[in-house]
């Protein structure tokens, strides 16, 4: 009987340990497209979704779904049973590959709550979090933008994307005692607290409303010497003098070109309009700083960090298209992300080794040809001196 007691109570223990998947989407089967609602919101303006798994690939049937046409719009979801994850790890993960090498356009994924019209789903629909790369010109950043209280917030710091051609892996977790990660390739790039890092709290101290600098405030540190004096013959020194080097041209002719006069440069004793040197001001008091009270307004929040999730949605627009999406994860467990993301880790550095012995073998291809060319020119060279020798 403890036995079986024990073998309970480890089982209960197990699943809150390891967590719950709430969704996998890998894409590997044609029924793909049976889970996920394309939004005809964009109508011609939309892009065709490719499947595909890419230039390089660890297994050929190991597919995601590529965008196809540049200068268009991409937008597609899946939904599935609504979750909160109250009280719980929140892990958000999926992969994408910018074989175009991506140079204006999104690369990010939204979760979205319940109740979103699939079919016009667009970038006006919910969502609770938006995560993942974002490209364009000088910009190359990391999204995280987190839903509260109908209004959407980007995280306060800067998170450097990647920008190769190459499988990276984005992992987002949130926890529940308010704090975060971001990840790529299982490196975290940024954490910290919810409340520090977005602005979704009133501050909790603001200035006093009924305080104000009193008008007799010093806070000149320095001031004028009133007891200095302009010295004697400032002004007598002029700013231009005509150049001592210069000489009259000797065709200057005088009757019809005037009198000759030497052109003005600048005098090296001109100083400039003079003013007194400044000296510590016995008056100073500091910079005067405005007294803070608490912000009646604020309030804390303690589940800033729960969402309930009903859907994830790809909503982006992209310049050049080839970007592919897959592995997407959505789970309680951060050890299964962990384990999840190192597959693509050894995709990634297995689409770096092919992409290496690629371009090795297009450089001796460069080597061969330009070995021929050479060959080829010193055999006419040849047969030309012959011939004049003939």
């Amino acid at each position: 009987m403890k036995t079986i007691c024990a073998i309970a109570l480890f089982s209960v223990f197990a699943l809150t340990v390891l967590g719950k998947t709430h969704f996998s989407e890998n894409f590997n089967d044609a029924a793909w497209t049976d889970r996920w609602v394309e939004s005809t919101f964009k109508g011609s303006d939309a892009g065709n979704w490719v499947h595909s798994a890419g230039k390089f690939f660890l297994d050929e049937n190991d597919k995601g779904i590529k965008t196809g046409t540049d200068y268009r719009f991409y937008q597609i979801s899946s939904v599935f049973d609504e979750f909160s994850n109250k009280d719980e790890d929140l892990v958000f993960q999926f992969s994408i590959k910018n074989e175009q090498r991506l140079d204006c356009g999104g690369g990010y994924i939204k979760l979205l709550p319940a109740g979103v019209d699939q079919q016009n789903y667009n970038g006006d629909s919910p969502y609770n979090i938006m995560f993942g790369p974002d490209i364009c010109g000088s910009t190359k950043r990391v999204h995280v933008i987190l839903s509260y209280k109908g209004e959407n917030h980007l995280i306060n710091h800067n998170i450097p994307c990647e920008t190769d051609t190459f499988s990276h892996v984005y992992t987002l977790i949130i926890h529940p005692d308010q704090t975060y990660e971001v990840l790529i390739d299982n490196v975290e790039k940024r954490s910290g607290s919810l409340s520090e890092d977005w602005d979704f709290l009133a501050p909790k101290q603001i200035k006093d409303p009924n305080q104000s600098k009193p008008e007799d405030w010093v806070d000149e540190a320095t001031i004028p010497d009133p007891d200095a004096t302009k010295p004697e013959g400032w002004d007598d020194i002029s700013q231009f003098i005509p150049d001592p080097e210069a000489e009259k041209p000797e065709d200057w002719d005088s009757e019809l070109d005037g009198d000759w006069e030497a052109p003005l440069m600048p005098n090296p004793d001109y100083q400039g309009e003079w003013s007194a040197p400044m000296i510590p001001n016995p008056e100073y008091k500091g910079q005067w700083v405005h007294p803070l009270i608490d912000n009646p307004d604020y309030e804390f929040d303690s589940e800033i960090y729960s969402f309930k999730t009903a859907g994830v949605g790809i909503e982006i627009w992209q310049v050049k298209s080839g970007s592919i999406f897959d592995n997407i994860l959505v789970t309680s467990d951060p050890a299964e992300a962990r384990a999840a993301a190192e597959k693509i880790i050894a995709l990634r550095d297995h689409e770096k080794q092919a992409q290496s012995a690629e371009d090795e073998a297009a450089r001796l291809e460069r080597e061969e040809e330009m070995a021929r060319l050479e060959d080829e020119l010193e055999e006419e060279e040849e047969d030309g001196h012959v011939h004049d020798e003939l």
